[in-house]
């Protein structure tokens, strides 16, 4: 995984383009949200966080976790999944490598849920005093975070879900993915995206069913969410970068979202690079959800591990 400093500057201040999504709605959730046509006109007015919640709404359907189970959250970034769980009746614990975002997500949710700093490309023995033995959770969640992994990382996270889950266990893994087993790098040649989220490289969407074979899980579900993800956030952008790439669409900007006025003519200028270059890779990404079930039993009847 990503160095935890390195990584952290992706999701602050350091970025210009964190810095406007704050201005824009950002706060508790960091995804990208998920848009259908009748609302989208709406995004404009709301921000991004109705979508956003949606996106969190609808990953958290695929666990068809049920009051009591455990669930491990890997990545829950500010925490606000992990509450969602625990707001459900599970017992919910979330982590991040990223201390900043955990002490976020102790003082908003703490009372429903439970957190704790830990790598989940390498689990410790455990977490927020909840061992994190073999078999011992019910589910395990990760929404939006396993790009930052890195291939192996990704690998490892597989491997340690399927040891963390008991037999029967559910994983539910949506993730940024790549339509092309070519290196990102070809279609993002100044790494303007890479630097900017921190991350070296995206599965390809055919890989991930392969990888968690390989761990032992059973696809049961695979979902293409590239359209009301990927593609309308485009939409959108393209709307932004149309605004902000003029004095006066700057300006009716900075009147609906006033926290916009802190930005300069250089942070202008920069978030619109940056935006244009996300798009451009647009084309080579898709936004995928895969539901991965661990056996109740091994093929050859014995008890899975």
């Amino acid at each position: 995984m990503d160095d935890s400093g390195d990584l952290a500057r992706a999701y602050s201040d350091d970025s210009v383009l964190f810095r406007v999504l704050r201005h824009l709605g950002w706060d508790s959730l960091a995804n990208i949200g998920y848009f259908t046509p009748p609302t989208l006109p709406f995004a404009a007015l709301t921000g991004p966080v109705p979508f956003q919640r949606r996106l969190a709404r609808r990953s958290l359907a695929l666990l068809d976790a049920r009051h009591g189970q455990l669930v491990l959250d890997a990545g829950c970034g500010r925490g606000d999944t992990t509450a969602r769980l625990g707001a459900a009746g599970c017992r919910a614990l979330g982590v991040d490598i990223q201390p900043a975002q955990i002490d976020q997500a102790r003082r908003r949710f703490g009372d429903s849920a439970r957190f704790a700093v830990a790598d989940a490309t390498a689990l410790p023995q455990q977490a927020a005093e909840i061992p994190l033995t073999d078999g011992s959770f019910d589910r395990v969640h990760c929404l939006e975070a396993a790009f930052h992994f890195g291939h192996e990382g990704r690998r490892s996270f597989l491997g340690e879900s399927f040891r963390l889950l008991r037999p029967g266990g559910r994983l539910v893994l949506v993730d940024v993915t790549s339509r092309t087993d070519q290196p990102i790098g070809t279609f993002d040649p100044d790494g303007i995206v890479r630097g900017t989220w921190r991350f070296d490289d995206l599965e390809p969407y055919e890989r991930y069913p392969l990888m968690a074979s390989a761990a032992g899980f059973t696809t049961r579900r695979i979902l293409d969410w590239t359209t009301p993800v990927l593609h309308r956030a485009a939409q959108l952008c393209a709307l932004f970068v149309a605004a902000a790439s003029t004095r006066a669409g700057r300006q009716a900007l900075c009147l609906r979202w006033p926290g916009l006025r802190t930005l300069d003519a250089r942070d202008w200028d920069e978030v619109v690079a940056v935006v244009r270059a996300h798009r451009a890779i647009g084309r080579v990404t898709r936004y995928t959800a895969y539901v991965l079930d661990k056996p109740a039993r091994l093929p050859t009847g014995r008890p899975a591990v």
